[in-house]
């Protein structure tokens, strides 16, 4: 259940935000339209919607008479993009650092926040968000993820994690006198059954993915080093598969990340240390590769460097990373630890994606079929296609020439509403 603060901050949103209404189809007239799977766009297409689902895709469409026509000239029409690493419940370390986030930041303030935050996402062209654990903000993801379907207030379709799972000891905050029990941004959990337990316990309260941290480091100024044994991993992803979810895994180093994909995990985050051998190793077992570029970037210039070359270790470390993937031909998902730096400003990642080596169309793909696959949702969005949910999206720009036309968005329709 939703605590009351929470639960009566959501409500009194809704006098905020009187979400828009539609009756009639929609036949959207754009110059070109990029379906999300294809990499040349498509030149003179239209498409139709319905309610909230696509009904026809392709030129010279007839629409129904008492259809409301939507003339886009000159602009690209694209699928609702997919943001694959969001923390709605984190707002940038340049503002107020994690640790003073997790223990002084009140849970209403926190939650008030992400709704803003939420809406700024959707308002940015990203329709759907897989929020990957509320840093010590409990189960209120499952609440906001809630009062977003219920159309309370605005926001992305939501795939949330709840609270993450840490091996004992190996999160934080940190620093405090040795024993006394301090708030952690994840749940602790020991041991094969305990990790099990973990994972039902938050599928329980609403989880729709389960996110585990192979590796992290037990106290400050020490290196990271794997955490959870393979034993204990493989257990809690056989335990989440049972339950049909999927398994996202934090891992930075090469161990940590030998041990996730042996444990048959769904997509890895971060994969600092990858190499060759371990990304051919994730292509083979159809694995997905996040690989957050934005997280670092944003770190390293919150520290002072003014992206100017030479890059910080930390970023010449996950940008190498990303290219070994991309030569392996790992699948690659587009999310880039959002929350980090701020919300709304998500297509930072997909530029950093271009300027590392990868193709601008592949890109876009990456952020709507291929995130939709990754999560499983490729039956209802991720391209524009008849049958798929109407979560269209529009720019002045061609963002297969350059993702960075997508800064700029003109249109943005989820479900057949148009909320911008």
């Amino acid at each position: 259940m939703i605590p009351y603060p929470i639960r009566a901050l959501l409500l009194a949103c809704a006098a905020a935000w009187a979400g828009p209404v539609h009756a009639e189809p929609i036949l959207l007239r754009p110059a070109q339209v990029f379906d999300g799977t294809d990499p040349a766009p498509h030149q003179g297409w239209q498409v139709l919607v319905d309610g909230e689902k696509i009904i026809a895709v392709g030129p010279d469409l007839k629409a129904p008479a008492d259809a409301k026509v939507i003339d886009l000239p000159g602009q690209t029409l694209l699928p609702g993009l997919i943001e694959g690493h969001g923390h709605l419940f984190l707002h940038p370390y340049n503002e107020v650092p994690w640790d003073t986030q997790v223990l002084h930041e009140a849970l209403a303030l926190r939650t008030a926040r992400a709704v803003a935050q939420a809406r700024a996402t959707l308002l940015a062209g990203f329709t759907t968000e897989r929020d990957l654990g509320t840093e010590g903000a409990g189960f209120a993801d499952v609440g906001l993820r809630q009062a977003i379907a219920q159309g309370i207030v605005p926001g992305p379709r939501l795939l949330v994690a709840t609270r993450a799972i840490v091996a004992l000891g190996a999160y934080g905050p940190k620093g405090f006198e040795p024993g006394v029990t301090v708030p952690q941004g994840a749940q602790e959990a020991s041991g094969s059954d305990g990790v099990v337990s973990a994972v039902r316990q938050q599928i329980a309260a609403g989880a729709d993915v389960i996110k585990l941290y192979a590796d992290y480091h037990y106290q400050p100024g020490e290196p990271t080093r794997a955490t959870f044994t393979a034993a204990e991993l493989a257990a809690a992803t056989a335990a989440a598969h049972d339950a049909g979810r999927p398994v996202a895994v934090h891992a930075t180093t090469a161990e940590g990340m030998a041990r996730a994909i042996a444990a048959g995990v769904d997509t890895i985050e971060h994969g600092d240390e990858g190499t060759p051998a371990l990304f051919r190793a994730m292509k083979d077992k159809s694995i997905a590769f996040c690989p957050t570029l934005a997280a670092g970037d944003a770190i390293a210039r919150y520290r002072g460097w003014n992206g100017s070359t030479p890059a910080p270790a930390m970023v010449e470390e996950s940008v190498r990373a990303f290219r070994l993937a991309l030569a392996a031909g790992t699948p690659i998902c587009m999310g880039g630890d959002v929350g980090v730096y701020a919300h709304g400003t998500n297509v930072r990642e997909m530029e950093l994606m271009q300027a590392a080596g990868m193709a601008p169309a592949q890109v876009l793909i990456a952020a709507t079929s291929g995130n939709a696959h990754h999560f499983r949702l490729s039956d209802k969005l991720g391209a524009i296609r008849a049958g798929l949910l109407a979560d269209l999206i529009a720019t002045p720009g061609d963002p297969t020439r350059d993702v960075a036309a997508l800064r700029t968005v003109s249109l943005v329709m989820k479900g057949g509403v148009v909320v911008k």
